[in-house]
């Protein structure tokens, strides 16, 4: 089997811990941090924003050691600075229009040509990279793969605040960003030539000026060998960033798998897999999703564990079956959007659901 090596990137916010509001890093923690972190650690458009990202590892318990490590010094050098680090898709009140943009040429163009759905798109992911063999067999997975990423998705929700109100949704992260272009369940393409030729297009067009402009639920990266998984808030325990990443990494080994023994799993149209999305965004683990085959709509936790099922088989040569078990865990105690809600419900205060979202990314570190 081939390794199916990981990268895994995190976007944090950065707390005052006085005010519980979001505020500028001015830089300090991703100045700080490149010292001993290097390139792992860069700064957003959002001053308040703080991305890491792990080195290339060959298995799930190096991706933990390497976030655990990632978290541990973002937090350390943020409490040098009189910050706090919180990990949601959101934060439950601050106000996108008092955010300050980080100076760069970069993010001064992306603003200038979106204007407030850029400055608006105040939202916190997880992007998790897996290594393929060539872009070809990457543009297949990819195909196969869309019809899980709600099930995935769903797991992730951890954004239910926005801008001081509960929204309803246990994942408002995916509305904001539905404002930008290209983004999204991507539509089906039949070849990585059909892939490179569409992005081709849109730079000629001057639409984009990069692959890096794609934003999509999932794509092929423009420029590594890697399947990128997109669609995840970011989760507030590390042990739920690397369930998900060990999801992920199991589903495409797993139709690799299919495909080199001329098996096909059948690629669902956008336009299904988008009814999924919604629900997962707005019910996250507690409502139920359409299932396809059987046309009809179904409970999460049984397609959950049909998912567990389905990837059962390459687990163990992966080497993470107490990583994706971990999925159990985040059935019996919610997601993080629940466990955000369940705080503001007890105390019906925002800023205690802050404290609460801070505490709980230092988990287990």
């Amino acid at each position: 089997m081939p390794l199916f090596t990981l990268g895994i990137e995190e976007e944090f916010q950065t707390i005052d811990p006085i005010t519980r509001e979001l505020r500028s890093h001015m830089s300090k923690i991703v100045d700080g941090g490149r010292i001993t972190l290097q390139e792992r650690v860069k700064a957003e458009m959002h001053q308040a924003v703080v991305e890491v990202g792990t080195n290339i590892c060959h298995n799930i318990q190096e991706a933990r050691a390497e976030v655990t490590e990632l978290r541990r010094h973002i937090i350390e050098l943020a409490d040098q600075n009189n910050l706090q680090v919180a990990a949601a898709g959101t934060h439950p009140f601050s106000d996108w229009q008092d955010q300050l943009i980080t100076p760069s040429p970069h993010y001064d163009s992306l603003i200038e040509e979106m204007r407030d759905v850029a400055r608006g798109n105040l939202i916190f992911g997880l992007h998790v990279h897996v290594g393929i063999q060539s872009r070809n067999e990457g543009i297949q997975i990819l195909n196969a793969v869309r019809y899980f990423l709600p099930h995935i998705y769903a797991l992730s929700t951890n954004s239910p605040f926005w801008c001081g109100r509960n929204t309803g949704f246990k994942s408002y992260r995916s509305k904001v960003f539905d404002k930008f272009p290209r983004t999204g369940i991507p539509e089906f393409f039949a070849s990585a030539n059909e892939y490179d030729e569409y992005i081709a297009l849109l730079v000629k067009t001057k639409c984009i000026d990069s692959g890096k402009k794609i934003w999509w639920d999932i794509r092929l990266h423009p420029y590594y060998d890697t399947i990128e998984f997109r669609i995840c808030d970011i989760p507030m325990r590390v042990d739920e960033t690397i369930c998900l990443a060990a999801l992920m990494q199991a589903l495409v080994a797993k139709i690799h798998k299919l495909m080199k023994q001329n098996l096909n799993f059948r690629p669902y149209r956008k336009v299904l897999i988008n009814e999924n999305k919604w629900r997962a965004a707005r019910y996250g683990i507690s409502g139920k999703l359409i299932d396809f085959g059987k046309q009809e709509e179904v409970p999460y936790s049984d397609l959950c564990g049909e998912l567990l099922d389905f990837v059962d088989d390459v687990l163990d040569e992966l080497g993470s079956r107490n990583e994706v078990a971990y999925i159990n865990e985040i059935l019996k105690n919610g997601t993080g959007a629940d466990r955000q809600l369940a705080v503001f419900e007890k105390t019906n205060d925002l800023k205690s659901v802050v404290d609460f979202i801070v505490q709980e990314t230092k988990f287990g570190i």
